[in-house]
């Protein structure tokens, strides 16, 4: 319920800044106490008026007032809120937040703020698409703020794609259910894993694949807004482990077994979506190998199937999570491994997809169930898709 709470809602310069008037209406309707903050430009989108009269309280946008020297507190206006709502929030504000820059009003709320921070993006599709304000994105949900997902639809520019801000009605479900996610997973113990294994050839050189980390990253994050107790091992990426997880690095196969079944035992969910390489050099060299022939053969060895081992310890009460990237007969390949690994769950991936699969900020992927069920979910942000992923653990579990 949001009846008495107060909502501080953050304006930022989106043409989609036309819908805070329905939101702002909206939260008032819930009993929300409702102040708002605004950047200057935003004025040109939306007017001051517009946004008081609907709040009932003045909107600020000006450190203070020229005529009178009267100041606007950002830390009182921080220290007041109980939640901080910035809706649309633009990629010029986004990559301020990231980078600590402080030249707005909206800006030195934000930074002063120490309540939940929840923030709806709203662009247009090709710059929703930029792997900069991707990057920005997932790094607001590491420092633990909560994202409301662009939709996809019709934008201002004409195009058709995601980048759209979430409609209003569904922002303040979210701030409504707040209470209820951060406590969806309370006393549940997650393990994740993530990001690729290198096998060493050489000193130098090395085995591996295109996986970024990017999607056990997401599932992560969303996990600690939820409640979850998240231990995450992860082989070598460029991302920073979210706020709250317990995050060990491994760079082989081997190490990611011995850290996974360090804690696979004392784990309610298990979800393996690290991309593990299958063989390893027999022999790497101590010394890098120097250019000599025209061929070399290296001789490997098939490392161990963690997530098989998994399924036979598996305990009752325990939920394990497979993913599968596959590139022909696809399902067919994901239900098999489902079966011979004893998952409750696979993640099947695809390579056809545009957009999906290793190093995108998208993904497209196949829910595959125990009891042979599937459900298809359309490519999305990897954030989004987490978030679909942990809404079916929590059927199960």
């Amino acid at each position: 319920m949001l009846r008495g709470k107060k909502v501080l809602l953050g304006v930022t310069a989106s043409i989609a800044a036309y819908k805070t008037a329905h939101l702002t209406r909206l939260l008032v309707k819930e009993g929300a106490l409702v102040r708002v903050v605004i950047t200057p430009s935003t004025r040109d989108f939306v007017t001051p008026l517009t946004l008081s009269t609907l709040s009932q309280n003045p909107v600020l946008f000006d450190y203070f007032k020229g005529e009178t020297g009267e100041w606007n507190s950002h830390v009182e206006l921080a220290e007041w809120a109980d939640v901080m709502l910035i809706a649309p929030l633009s990629a010029n504000t986004m990559a301020k937040m990231v980078q600590g820059i402080c030249d707005n009003l909206l800006l030195a709320v934000y930074l002063s703020a120490r309540c939940p921070v929840v923030f709806a993006p709203a662009m247009d599709l090709e710059m929703y698409r930029q792997g900069v304000v991707q990057e920005n994105i997932a790094k607001l949900q590491s420092m633990g703020h909560l994202l409301i997902p662009a939709q996809s639809g019709e934008l201002a520019s004409g195009l058709s794609g995601e980048g759209r801000m979430e409609e209003p009605e569904q922002i303040v479900a979210v701030l409504r259910n707040m209470e209820d996610r951060a406590v969806k997973f309370k006393g549940k113990r997650f393990l994740v894993s993530a990001g690729p294994t290198r096998e060493a050839i050489d000193p130098v050189r090395f085995i591996s694949n295109h996986s970024s980390g990017k999607m056990g990253f997401a599932i992560a994050n969303e996990l600690v807004t939820m409640g979850a107790d998240v231990v995450l091992v992860h082989g070598p990426v460029n991302l920073t482990p979210p706020k709250g997880v317990s995050a060990h690095t491994i760079e082989s196969a081997d190490e990611m077994y011995d850290a996974c079944m360090k804690y696979f035992a004392e784990c309610d969910v298990i979800v393996m979506s690290a991309a593990v390489a299958d063989y390893k050099p027999v022999n790497p060299s101590e010394k890098k190998i120097k250019k000599k022939a025209d061929e070399m053969t290296i001789e490997l060895h098939k490392n161990k199937d963690i997530l098989k081992e998994m399924g036979a310890l598996k305990k009752k009460g325990q939920f394990l999570v497979g993913f599968a990237l596959e590139t022909d007969n696809e399902e067919a390949n994901a239900r098999k491994k489902l079966k011979e690994k004893n998952l409750d769950l696979m993640v099947l991936n695809s390579l056809k997809v545009e957009g999906a699969g290793f190093n995108h900020n998208t993904n497209q992927v196949t829910f595959i169930g125990k009891d042979g069920q599937s459900r298809e979910i359309p490519l999305m942000s990897k954030t989004s898709v987490a978030i679909e992923l942990l809404n079916e653990i929590a059927k199960y579990t």
